[in-house]
């Protein structure tokens, strides 16, 4: 009869230590909801362009009036390792596209800022641009173009055979400055993702197809603050600073009698010839030859100087213009991403869009996308490629047949004028013949 009263005492010591613990549980689970957020990544802004993406992007009317607006398709391009992944394509040649998207008004500030996209270049480019706009404040989106401030410029702009450039330009204090390290675009027809990583310290990173192609601060590799440290303007080198690496040996003499060695010596096995005459060729003289024991003018050997201080450099100083602005990696709170680029060939797709503060997201989003299609994306564009030199071959293939054609009926006309024309010489002739035969 004890026991179920000993397991009733517990049960009832159980139900009084639940509703003791659950306010404890209660105060420590809200405590960990405030505290999550905090280092919990947020997703900003992700287009991937699906069903449903005009109603998210606003055409620009920007250059409309002119006829030089162009427009963008709902597609996948010619090739792509899977046709359901439909971006924006620009279309026709010859033309400015401008197109932007509201996104939800975010800062920077104290946290990491990623900017990603895909980019495909179907055409021969020629000259055009591929890259993409933060936009901070308020835009009229029908009116976005060249001249709208922005926040970050980042993508390709490739020009001719020269100019292959990846921008990436940042608004401080309303004006833009371009990087000062000259970084590099994709140039082939497939799909690469283009990734700009800003950091709360101020560095960056600049990924393309999830490898980093560059790094480095915006302190360092922007002028937008001047230099932290300058080289001092009226520095010298101090009178006794040594930088000789090697100096002559003090203690090596040169050998007594060394200068007095000769550089030739007679040839000891050289034999008067048996023809020589002396009273017609003089006294005959043995040929000269190096001598071996001969070394060069003497020199003291090399050895190491024991004061060498290295090489001497102009020394750094605080640069007293230098004013630290531990906001500079802060934009203005972005609201808008937009595409605006001018293009003489058109044909450029615009995909996966992504705004975040997570960049493993970001090279998630690659990873699934760029490294499990890529395969599939070049097979289709060289099947694609295949088809085109078939196309371009066997036109060229009309081309010559033509050709031969027409060649051939320039000579049969050539022919048949050079038969005319003997013909009528003839008929000539032979009036003029009758005509004599007649006088006769």
């Amino acid at each position: 009869m004890a026991e179920p009263a000993l397991a009733s005492s517990y049960s009832s010591c159980y139900c009084k230590l639940k509703f003791k613990l659950k306010p404890i549980l209660l105060i420590f689970v809200s405590s960990l909801a405030l505290l999550i957020p905090l280092s919990a990544s947020e997703i900003i802004f992700e287009e991937r362009f699906e069903d449903g993406w005009e109603s998210r992007w606003v055409k620009s009317d920007w250059k409309k009036s002119e006829g030089k607006a162009g427009s963008f398709k709902h597609t996948a391009g010619n090739w792509a390792g899977d046709p359901d992944d439909k971006g924006i394509q620009t279309y026709p040649d010859a033309r400015h596209f401008a197109i932007s998207a509201q996104i939800p008004e975010f800062s920077n500030k104290n946290r990491t800022l990623v900017l990603q996209y895909s980019l495909k270049f179907e055409q021969d480019i020629e000259c055009g641009g591929g890259y993409i706009k933060l936009l901070s404040g308020y835009v009229n989106q029908k009116k976005f173009s060249g001249d709208t401030p922005y926040s970050v410029m980042f993508g390709p702009d490739i020009c001719g055979t020269q100019t292959k450039k990846l921008h990436l330009i940042y608004s401080y204090q309303g004006q833009n400055y371009p990087i000062k390290k000259d970084l590099q675009c994709e140039t082939d027809k497939l799909t690469h993702f283009y990734t700009f990583i800003l950091r709360p310290d101020a560095s960056y990173s600049v990924l393309v197809d999830n490898r980093e192609r560059e790094s480095g601060s915006l302190y360092s590799d922007w002028d937008i603050l001047p230099p932290r440290k300058i080289k001092e303007a009226n520095a010298k080198k101090p009178a006794d600073w040594d930088d000789r690496e090697y100096i002559n040996d003090p203690n090596d003499v040169k050998p007594e009698g060394y200068d007095s060695i000769p550089a030739e010596i007679p040839d000891p096995k050289a034999k008067e010839p048996d023809t020589w005459d002396e009273d017609e060729d003089g006294t005959w003289k043995r040929p000269k030859k190096p001598n071996p024991a001969y070394k060069g003018p003497w020199k003291p050997k090399r050895i190491k100087n024991p004061n060498y201080k290295g090489k001497w450099k102009i020394p750094w100083m605080d640069n007293p213009e230098f004013e630290d602005d531990p906001d500079l990696y802060v934009l203005k709170p972005v609201k808008y991403v937009g595409i605006e680029v001018w293009q003489v060939k058109a044909g450029s797709v615009f995909d996966n869009v992504l705004v975040c503060d997570d960049p493993a997201y970001a090279k998630q989003v690659v990873d699934e996308i760029w490294t499990r299609g890529r395969e599939a994306e070049k097979e289709a564009f060289e099947e694609a490629e295949k088809i085109r030199r078939a196309k371009e071959e066997e036109e060229a293939q009309r081309a010559r047949e033509e050709g031969e054609r027409r060649k051939k009926e320039r000579g049969h006309d050539r022919h048949y004028r050079e038969r005319e024309k003997y013909r009528e010489r003839y008929k000539r002739r032979r009036h003029d013949f009758d005509d004599y035969h007649d006088e006769l």
